[in-house]
């Protein structure tokens, strides 16, 4: 292939009118897969402890004190921030707290190694780079912040 076949294929009609979603799709994406880690801590489901038993983990294997509370924000942050962010309502401040919430999660997670299959920090980066961007970038254009006209 030459610079203007490639040139060609990157721009067809097609790639043009859904290039404007990927952004959507990366935002909606990020918090439908965290809502369901809030879930599981606040109510149990999935297969979660809900908040008595994350917060024994919590407090009792991460030392994390006091864990029902610990517990708590971090389920509220999953959930409702993951919420936030699949309608672009709050977003900066949804990706800010799931941001924080990453950072605690990779220094739990930092004596494992990287890979996730051994408890690593692979996953927990993953998903606090994708807050970062979210913060850094905000709702876009197909959010509730844009119809509202919010631009913190």
């Amino acid at each position: 292939m030459n610079a203007t076949t490639d040139k060609r294929i990157a721009s067809t009609p097609f790639l043009e009118k859904v290039s404007p979603l990927a952004y959507p799709l990366i935002r909606v994406t990020t918090g439908l897969l965290l809502m369901p880690h809030g879930a599981q801590k606040l109510f149990g489901w999935f297969g979660g402890y809900g908040l008595s038993g994350t917060g024994a983990f919590f407090g009792d294997t991460l030392g994390m004190q006091p864990g029902v509370l610990f517990a708590l924000l971090a389920g509220l942050v999953e959930f409702f921030g993951g919420l936030a962010l699949v309608i672009g309502l709050l977003t900066r401040p949804a990706a800010a707290a799931v941001a924080v919430l990453l950072a605690v999660a990779l220094s739990v997670h930092w004596a494992n190694g990287f890979f996730w299959t051994n408890g690593g920090i692979e996953y927990p980066l993953m998903w606090l780079l994708l807050a970062i961007a979210l913060m850094l970038r905000g709702g876009g254009e197909y959010s509730l912040d844009r119809r509202f006209g919010l631009r913190f």
